[in-house]
């Protein structure tokens, strides 16, 4: 923690709700830079991401978690989990509703997991955008109030940038007094590594369809500063589970995975402020969403290297 002036304020927010409600979006928007991997599809987001806001009276500290929904498999139990664990000592709750649909049994099943928590919780019902007229939000609104009556409702849209100063002010409301937990230029608390891992298996999500992305887990071998100081040398394995997949993933004459390579380089240069060689190599690992080894090893369980 840092020193400050008197009356900043500092907390921990925590940011769920059920797959592909934009969290991610909305925590990138919030923190003025990419910290979170996003795609139009669920479980975009499979780790607790922190994005950093911080302004010179105070800092929120975003926890962007996997989507909360009913899971069956290993791989699902252990992203629920991520979420859940989010949510344990956290100043303030944002739950994420999409607007543009009704409210949903997942959505309940997210409400059954915050009953009975301490921390105050702030209703989002994003994508504001996509609901026309504008009338159709009342009886939404009125639903989510429904759902938890001492929760604030605030209609957002996080891809457009929409009432977020709004959201803000009563989010703030909720901080302690307290100094900062990361300096001013610090926007995740996230190792390189895994920033790069996100930003790789997130252009999967991107670039390739059928059922390749969801079987992806992307490991960063090597990171290394060249002597010269002008470049970063990257070399990662993208792990997916048969054969077909990888043939996919590579594409005739290698040019999926070359524009793969390409998108996800130009982004890391960005994050990294420096030229960036990404050598990209795809390996088979057989069923590793119903493996337990596998998943420490790719971080989804705890104990992982």
């Amino acid at each position: 923690m840092t020193e400050c002036p008197g009356n900043h304020k500092a907390g921990f927010i925590a940011v769920v709700g059920r797959p592909n409600v934009g969290k991610s979006t909305l925590v990138n928007r919030l923190v003025g830079q990419k910290v979170a991997a996003v795609s139009p599809r669920p479980q975009t987001t499979r780790h607790r991401i922190s994005g950093v806001r911080t302004t010179p009276t105070y800092q929120m500290v975003f926890l962007d978690t996997p989507g909360i929904h009913r899971p069956g498999s290993l791989f699902n139990r252990a992203l629920v989990r991520v979420a859940l664990m989010a949510l344990k000592d956290v100043d303030g709750i944002l739950w994420m509703i999409d607007a543009s649909a009704p409210v949903s049994d997942e959505d309940r099943l997210v409400q059954g997991h915050l009953a009975g928590l301490e921390s105050p919780i702030v209703i989002a019902l994003n994508k504001v955008d996509l609901v026309r007229p504008r009338e159709q939000l009342l009886p939404v609104i009125a639903e989510c109030q429904k759902l938890v009556p001492t929760a604030e409702v605030v209609p957002i849209s996080a891809i457009e940038g929409v009432n977020l100063d709004r959201l803000e002010a009563i989010l703030l409301r909720h901080l302690p007094e307290a100094p900062p937990f990361f300096p001013p230029g610090q926007r995740t608390d996230q190792p390189p590594h895994l920033l790069v891992a996100e930003i790789i298996r997130e252009k999967v999500f991107q670039l390739v369809r059928q059922e390749v992305p969801y079987a992806v887990a992307v490991q960063v071998d090597e990171m290394e500063e060249r002597d010269t100081g002008e470049m970063v040398d990257i070399q990662a394995t993208v792990y997916v589970e048969k054969d077909s997949q990888k043939g996919i993933l590579i594409g005739g004459g290698g040019q999926m995975l070359k524009r793969i390579g390409q998108q996800a380089r130009e982004e890391i240069e960005i994050i990294l402020g420096t030229r960036v060689y990404l050598g990209l190599w795809v390996k088979v690992r057989r069923a590793w969403r119903k493996d337990e080894e596998a998943l420490r090893r790719f971080g989804y369980l705890p104990g992982s290297a």
